[in-house]
């Protein structure tokens, strides 16, 4: 039943994803909605054993993102922008965490921990969606007298290792239930070392590629297999000295983008390829783990606070970009291209409530909402502006 089960979502969320698409939505709006169709809450036709081994997959649909994202973020393109691109990296989610933490506790009646768990969910930017476009802009050579386009693509991809990095923080403080001057330390160690492990881990691929490999497949399978390992040494060594192997994979990736792009870019279309099998299986899965009842039950608080959300995030943009060359129009386009969340969200928000927390089920609701909300709010809205608040290039 399980094997069956894996194969009515790999060929309903294939066939949603078409479908949504055919009408200029994002696919994994598709996904979501089929896989709340086939969940408990409704039809009910998903074995159990599957649904036990989804956090299993989530966490490895987790770990191409990552490596995608390092494989993908050029250093050189951040410099050439400037401070713009480092603040979009970290702003607009900075705004929106602190809206939700101000505004959840009194709107959902959570407590502040758990508010701020909330926020490092729905805080991400969704690549998925604004990186394709953000490509065909540049193409048509729409913002690329400003950089336009690759200052967003730039942005949003570090923006969501800065969330990733804080989601798994403050899930390590409510699961401990303490907030301490150690557990505030163990933040930026675990970053540092995971860095620093990175480094020495993504050195020694470069070695490994250009001496012992012969096909990309080998390649790929090496680094998978190594990002796994890295996870895992995590976990076993916990106890004694903590580090950030999400950090650690990510750096892992952006170094051997430095040392040697070819490889690089190989690598990157090959994850490229596992993600439209994981994308699938992990937009149907988050789909299935909603509780439809409890969402339903939730009215529209969630609602509210992820659009005051939202109006944070832009505001964050708008700062991020002051001072700047850009004009207003092309800061409203910015704002609007940060609009857009899904994959982070597809993959930490059923976390909180695998790990057993109270809040699990709130977390998962609001960030499938966040998504089905903003992800075609995002898309139409640039589809739709861009050639009015954009500047085309003449060559």
């Amino acid at each position: 039943m399980a094997l069956l089960s894996l194969g009515i979502i790999l060929i309903t969320g294939f066939l949603a994803g078409i479908l949504f698409e055919k009408i200029r939505l994002p696919k994994i709006v598709g996904m979501i909605i089929v896989g709340m169709l086939m969940g408990p809450s409704i039809l009910n036709i998903i074995d159990g054993t599957v649904l036990q081994i989804s956090g299993y997959l989530r966490q490895i649909a987790l770990v191409i993102i990552l490596t995608r994202s390092g494989l993908s973020l050029n250093i050189d393109n951040l410099k050439k922008i400037g401070r713009p691109a480092i603040l979009m990296c970290f702003v607009p989610a900075v705004f929106e965490i602190v809206a939700i933490t101000i505004f959840a506790p009194m709107l959902l009646g959570v407590t502040y921990p758990e508010a701020l768990l909330i926020g490092s969910v729905i805080a991400a930017v969704s690549p998925a969606v604004i990186i394709p476009r953000m490509i065909k802009y540049s193409k048509t050579n729409y913002g690329t007298n400003k950089n336009i386009p690759e200052l967003i693509m730039a942005g949003s991809s570090a923006d969501d290792i800065f969330v990733i990095v804080l989601f798994y923080a403050f899930l390590g403080v409510l699961k401990g239930n303490t907030l301490n001057t150690w557990s505030i330390l163990q933040i930026p160690i675990s970053i540092i070392l995971g860095a620093i492990i990175g480094i020495g881990v993504g050195l020694f691929m470069v070695k490994i590629f250009k001496k012992h490999t012969k096909t990309m497949l080998s390649n790929i399978l090496i680094l998978l297999s190594v990002s796994f390992m890295l996870i895992g040494l995590e976990i076993l060594i916990q106890d004694v000295i903590s580090f950030s192997a999400l950090i650690s994979i990510v750096t892992t990736g952006m170094v051997i983008l430095f040392k040697n792009r070819t490889i690089a870019h190989e690598l990157e279309e090959g994850y490229h390829k596992l993600w439209l099998f994981f994308e699938i299986l992990l937009f149907v899965l988050v789909g299935i783990s909603v509780d439809v009842n409890y969402a339903i039950s939730a009215g529209f608080m969630p609602m509210i606070v992820l659009m005051i959300a939202l109006v944070f995030r832009m505001i964050g943009v708008y700062v991020s970009l002051l001072f700047t060359n850009l004009n207003t129009k092309e800061k409203v386009f910015s704002m609007i291209s940060y609009i857009p969340k899904a994959t982070v969200q597809a993959s930490i928000g059923a976390i909180a409530l695998t790990e057993g927390l109270a809040v699990g089920n709130l977390v998962l609701t609001m960030a499938v909402l966040a998504i089905l909300i903003t992800a075609p709010l995002g898309a139409i809205l640039m589809d739709n502006t861009h050639k009015k608040l954009l500047t085309k290039s003449v060559l």
